[in-house]
C-alpha cells in the first residue's frame, strides 16, 4: 500500500474528518536530506474534524502523530494543517 493511502486510512479511521487532503511533496525534496529515492518521503496533510474542536493546537498535532504511529519514523517529513 502506498504511504499516502496509509496516511488517509489511519486518519480517516481515527478522526472521521470532514476534510482530509494528503499531498505527496517528495518531488520537491529530491536530492535533499531525507530523500530515500522512494518518492514517498515528504507529505503535507490538511485535516478538519469535529474531534479537534476542544483541543489546543499542540494537542491536535499530537493526536495526528499518534494516529499515524509508525509512519512517523518511515516518512522523513510531515507538514500539518490541523483544524
Amino acid at each position: 500500500m502506498a504511504v499516502k493511502d496509509e496516511i488517509e486510512d489511519r486518519l480517516t479511521a481515527a478522526f472521521h474528518p470532514s476534510v482530509l487532503t494528503v499531498v505527496n511533496e517528495s518531488h520537491r525534496h529530491a536530492g535533499h536530506a531525507g530523500d530515500d529515492g522512494s518518492g514517498e518521503s515528504h507529505f503535507h496533510i490538511t485535516i478538519r474534524a469535529e474531534a479537534f474542536r476542544e483541543m489546543t493546537r499542540v494537542a491536535r498535532h499530537r493526536a495526528v502523530q499518534a494516529a499515524l504511529g509508525d509512519l512517523n519514523s518511515r516518512v522523513h517529513a510531515i507538514g500539518l494543517d490541523v483544524g
